[in-house]
Formats: structure tokens, sequence, C-alpha cells
């Protein structure tokens, strides 16, 4: 065997017994310990988890809750999410970036939110406790800022099939679930983390021509797949919101036409990157009529955010299908279409390694699209939170 084919075996094997190990360590995480805090109590010992102490909060936020097709604060005025995608506290605890500063800076842009992404290999790598102990600072920070957070449990692929885009998202049903069971517990009542985006980018099939795929996934599996993690999440917090997104890398919400998620309290994702819409011609109306069809429609019976937008030149650092755009509209064009149809949205991403970057270094400077968010969100922050 040469060593090639001794690497792919490898790889082969590594892929295969992730599924396995998620399984195993559910249990561990489940009760609020890692692995290393369990092997070292006995089982009798082991605690139930804790919740937020919610007297470590210095600023009084009101809650955000649904009514109709809005999202409105607790006094019954509309309310707009607006703001970033963080990278991973995992990475940028690595980085030395999960820090006050970021979320300051974030706030300095204009943002009202922070989407927070949870990676499922970061989850049970750190364990339960140390992510509990990330989450806790966030949302202390977020909350003396004034701004509201989302969690996102951040995984691309198929829950029917088990197949998943890159180990970092591979998951399973029961780990998803005790994850959110776990998150829903701990900060009940906490009005700072108002949305949990239950899974990041559901995939329905093929990844693209000549890179397989990951399974076939209708939209009546997933949406009985959401309803039992919604069911989960509002046993623990009744009042909390729950995303959901469609399928095709959560971009695609057609069938919410005919049916919708049979639950209260939810509200609908797309990541709308630039190509994911393909108008036979490239004119704002083409894609406006694009994106109408396939996500904005929703926008007329229930509240609709785009979690993840954002754009590069095909020249720009990480450029990759979907979010190449070389001519700039896609950022106006898309702005000015959520306007219209008051949908909330958070750009990708504050951090200058994950692609589409909306910084270029450490010191916050921001790229293209990065000059392009904050300026829209600074030009609304003073006359809308």
């Amino acid at each position: 065997m040469n060593m090639t084919s001794l690497s792919l075996l490898t790889a082969v094997l590594f892929f295969l017994s992730l599924p396995a190990l998620a399984d195993k360590q559910d249990s561990a995480v489940t009760h609020g310990m890692t692995n290393e805090q369990v092997s070292e109590a006995q089982w009798w010992d082991i605690p139930y988890p804790d919740r937020f102490d919610s007297s470590l909060l210095t600023h009084e936020q009101e809650f955000i809750t649904i009514a109709g097709k809005n999202f409105v604060t607790s006094s019954g005025a509309k309310y707009i999410f607006r703001g970033v995608s963080s990278a991973d506290p995992d990475k940028l605890t690595y980085d030395n970036h999960w820090n006050k500063r970021l979320f300051e800076e974030i706030r300095r842009w204009g943002a009202n939110t922070v989407r927070v992404p949870i990676h499922p290999i970061a989850w049970r790598n750190r364990g339960q406790e140390w992510f509990f102990d990330r989450i806790d600072e966030a949302v202390i920070w977020a909350n003396s800022l004034d701004m509201y957070l989302i969690i996102d449990w951040h995984s691309i692929g198929n829950l029917e099939s088990g197949m998943f885009q890159h180990p970092q998202y591979i998951t399973t049903r029961v780990e998803t679930a005790n994850f959110w069971k776990s998150i829903a517990h701990r900060y009940k009542d906490v009005p700072t983390t108002a949305v949990y985006e239950l899974f990041n980018e559901p995939t329905d099939d093929f990844i693209g021509a000549g890179k397989g795929s990951l399974g076939k996934l209708t939209w009546e599996q997933w949406r009985e797949t959401l309803e039992s993690l919604i069911d989960i999440v509002q046993v623990y917090d009744p009042t909390v919101i729950s995303l959901v997104g469609g399928l095709n890398w959560a971009y695609n919400l057609e069938p919410v036409a005919e049916k919708p998620v049979r639950r209260e309290r939810v509200a609908y994702a797309s990541h709308a990157y630039p190509q994911k819409a393909q108008p036979e011609q490239n004119t704002k109306e083409a894609f406006f009529e694009l994106w109408q069809s396939q996500w904005g429609f929703v926008a007329e019976k229930y509240p609709v955010m785009v979690t993840e937008l954002g754009w590069v030149k095909e020249d720009g650092y990480g450029s990759h299908i979907p979010v190449i755009n070389n001519d700039g509209s896609y950022g106006p064009n898309i702005v000015e279409f959520m306007k219209e149809r008051g949908i909330s949205w958070t750009a990708w991403c504050f951090d200058p390694d994950w692609a589409p970057t909306l910084i270029s270094d450490w010191e916050f400077t921001p790229t293209e699209q990065g000059r392009f968010f904050r300026n829209v969100m600074q030009s609304k922050s003073e006359t809308q939170k």
C-alpha cells in the first residue's frame, strides 16, 4: 500500500469514527461536565447543570418576542436585528481575541446583535462547562452594550443521512437535542440570549457538480426534526425565539408557503449569499424577483432574518462559491431588499480569517464589505436600536 492509499484509508477511518465518538461524548456534555470531570467523579456526584446568574447583568434589556410577522420588544415596539457573526469562541480564544474589546468594536460599528456560532467539534473538545463560561461572558458583554445574542449550532450537513460537509460539522440528533436542552435550561429568562438558530445549514442533496452528495432530505423530514427540537427548547425556555433555516444550505424557504413549521415563537432564516440567486439578467429587479420567490415572501407572514450574508471579489481573500460578487452591487441591493420588507440580518464574518471577512486584521480594519455594512449599521444606529 503506497502512502497516498494509506493516507486515504486513514482519512476514511477518521470520518467513520467521528459519529460514534460524538455519541459516546453526548452523555458527558448532557450533564454539564467534561469527560475528564466525569472520569474523576463518581456517577452519583455529577451535579445537575446550573442556570445563568442573571444578577451579573448590569443593563435592563427588554425581551424580544414575535407578534405576527415582526420581532417586537416586550413593550410592543417593532425590532430589527442587525449585526455580525463572530467566529467560534473556541477559535477566538485560541487567537487570544475572545474578549470584551471585540464586542465593544462590534457595537461601535452600529450593531445591535452578535451571532455566536458554536461548532459541534469545538463543543465536544472543549466541553459544555467551558462553553458555558464563554457564553456567560458573551451575555455579560453584550448586555452591558445593549446588544442581543443569537446562539447558532454551527453544523453543515444532513441529520437524516448522518453525513456532513467537514469533520468540524459532524454531529448527531442526540447531541443536537442535548445541546439545545442544555442551552435553553442555562439561559432561560435571560433577555440577551434572544434567538436560538437551531441548525446552521441543512443540506438536501448535491454539494455541486462532481463533488458528491450528503444525502437527500425533504422539507417534510426537516420540518419534523425542527419541530422536535423546538419542543425541547420550549420545555426549558418557553419564551425564546427559535430560528429555523430552509434547505439548500439554509437558503431556500419556498416550502414554507404551503408547509410552515407548526410551532409558536418561530422565525425563519436564510443565508442569502450572492450566487445563491442566479437570474438570467444581472439587474436589481431580477435579483429582487428571485429573492422574493425563494425566501423574501416569507416576511409577509412571519419574521425573517438573513443570518449570513456578505461578499468578496473573485480575486479577494477567501473567495469561494457562493460568496463571489465582483461589481459590488450585491450589498446595496440586498440591504434595500431587506429594508423594504423589515427583514433582520447579521453579516458574515467579524474575523480576519473566516471569509467573507468583515475585517482584515485585529486592528479591526474593515474590508470592502466591512466598510459597507459598518456604514449601513452606523447610519441606523442613532434612529433605530
